[in-house]
């Protein structure tokens, strides 16, 4: 074993509590207890709080190594002096918390990245460590046009000795602390026998996650937010279903929301569940809207979705891009709206199987209209991509259907679910109609229906004494083993076709290549202050965009 993994696994681990020190800060400045009692939430939290932190920053400065040297020394002693005076920190939650990232570790050992990590992924969280935020950065990638607040998450972990090299952390963390919150919904009151149909739900959920989200290098910006719309959809139905303090469960569906939206723009559809759970709140007090304006966690989910649309605005002079409608094309650094609605039709003739890294097809606009696309989408994408997954979930369903069922029906309340079926239902047809790839949403809305009807079936024919406490504890550390086996899998496929070892190199595969945007960046900055008094600003070709400055920021004109 070579010094290289030790210290790549005690960064792990400094980086995990050190966000968890922020969690417990965000629950002081917010006055939330809840924060204490599942460090799950804990971490989220303070990854909610970083990530604000981190888009207002990077307006100033950049994330360099002393900056994030500072800041991640901060949270850890937070947590450390958090650990030693209170009292009401539950040592046990803690011991979860680390075996969780213990088993969770062998994901992020890995060679081959993700094809759009050194593309974009990489190439936007690296920018963001070596300068403030720039004008008008659109052109030079289409990932840059379309942010991910994990881009600046990762930003945060660009450390001292490990360097880049735990931009991989952010998606692993959100794994990890949805894990925790999994596994409390489960065994929260389970000693009492009060078992309800979201304990199912939640162990459906987390066997999915750990099953077949296993390769943290696949997640990108996509799979992070459809795990946390598992929780959101856990936190709704609690809501509708169980008596609950209304401050703690508005405050955690706020700040799951606003995580989901920035890590994927179009999650911003899911803001449809506000009007269940309005609808919900206003039978319960007329009065309720004042409350919820009361409620901190708004201001900050405003906050933080201001900053979103911000951040997008000032890459491409859009909103929301490439949706044409939330642009504003008379800005320099702007796109035109043309440019726009080509993006915008790319995107959908992609997920609709009209192009790949080899083939388009021969009219896109004729293609992507109405149902055209389907007879293709089918051959070529959902044999056998979607198939393989909705019978992978179907038969997940079937053995735990299976493991808990009985002959007997137990009468119980009707649950207010009918609302979320129909959001559910809702954005599935918009799924398959406008972007039917499974990571746009797909995963998690076609296993969610599935998942939520299985639950309700098992709610009324479990058997309370079949040892459900042992079965459940079986089936978690089951998920957990096929996951680590299947890293193991994966470790060994990369030790035999790269001579990939992780206990004496743990760091994945990494070139020149991977800086492309940033020396770009570089080179025509340090040309613009060359040449910035020649005519009309001209730096380097016509190929470039040019750039100005303006209010201490550096701009580059969008002439395209």
């Amino acid at each position: 074993m070579s010094f290289d993994i030790i210290i790549y696994f005690l960064f792990y681990f400094a980086a995990i509590f050190s966000v968890i020190g922020y969690g417990l800060l965000f629950g002081e400045i917010t006055n939330i207890k809840i924060v204490s009692k599942n460090f799950g939430y804990v971490g989220l939290f303070g990854l909610f709080l970083l990530t604000i932190y981190s888009y207002i920053s990077n307006f100033f400065y950049s994330h360099n190594l002393l900056h994030n040297s500072i800041l991640l020394l901060v949270g850890f002693f937070f947590f450390l002096y958090s650990l030693l005076i209170r009292k009401n920190l539950i040592k046990k939650e803690i011991f979860q918390l680390i075996s969780i990232f213990l088993i969770l570790f062998i994901s992020i050992l890995i060679f081959k990245t993700h094809d759009d990590f050194p593309y974009y992924h990489f190439a936007y969280s690296y920018y963001l460590t070596q300068s403030s935020s720039y004008i008008g950065i659109g052109p030079f990638n289409h990932g840059f046009r379309t942010p991910s607040s994990i881009f600046y998450m990762n930003s945060l972990f660009y450390l001292p000795v490990i360097k880049h090299y735990l931009f991989h952390l952010p998606a692993l963390m959100i794994m990890g602390f949805a894990n925790s919150i999994f596994i409390d919904k489960i065994f929260n009151s389970l000693k009492k026998n009060n078992i309800n149909f979201l304990k199912f739900f939640s162990l459906l959920s987390i066997l999915f996650v750990n099953i077949f989200f296993y390769r943290i290098g696949e997640h990108g910006t996509d799979r992070s937010s459809q795990i946390l719309v598992f929780i959101l959809l856990i936190e709704i139905l609690l809501l509708f279903n169980f008596r609950y303090i209304l401050e703690d469960k508005l405050f955690k569906i706020f700040i799951l929301i606003g995580l989901i939206i920035s890590l994927k723009a179009f999650y911003v559809l899911y803001i449809l569940f506000f009007i269940p759970i309005l609808i919900f709140l206003t039978k319960e007090d007329n009065l309720i809207i004042f409350k919820i304006f009361k409620n901190k966690s708004f201001y900050f989910l405003v906050t933080f979705i201001s900053l979103v649309l911000l951040t997008n605005f000032f890459n491409t002079g859009c909103l929301l891009y490439p949706v044409s409608i939330t642009c504003f094309p008379t800005f320099i650094w702007s796109f035109d709206l043309e440019i726009v609605n080509q993006m915008n039709n790319w995107y959908e003739q992609w997920s609709k199987a009209g192009a790949g890294p080899n083939f388009r097809v021969d009219n896109p606009q004729m293609y992507i209209k109405f149902f055209n696309w389907v007879p293709n989408w089918i051959e070529i994408y959902f044999f056998n991509k979607v198939s393989d997954f909705i019978l992978g979930t179907l038969f997940l369903s079937i053995v735990i259907y299976l493991i808990f069922n009985s002959k007997k029906f137990k009468k119980i309340e009707d649950r207010k679910c009918s609302m979320v079926f129909i959001i559910l239902l809702i954005l599935l047809i918009e799924w398959f109609y406008n972007h039917p790839s499974l990571r746009y949403g797909g995963y998690v809305v076609i296993s969610s229906l599935i998942f939520l009807a299985i639950s309700l079936r098992l709610e009324k024919k479990i058997n309370l004494r079949s040892n459900l406490k042992n079965k459940f504890q079986f089936l978690i550390l089951l998920g957990f083993l096929i996951f680590f086996g299947r890293n193991i899998d994966r470790l060994l496929n990369e030790n035999e076709v790269y001579a990939y070892n992780p206990l004496s190199q743990p760091y994945y595969a990494f070139d020149n290549k991977f800086y492309s945007i940033q020396n770009r960046f570089d080179k025509l900055l340090k040309n613009y202050e060359i040449c910035k008094n020649g005519p009309e600003n001209q730096c380097l070709n016509d190929l470039e965009p040019r750039v100005i400055k303006s209010f201490g920021k550096y701009v580059f004109i969008n002439d395209r």
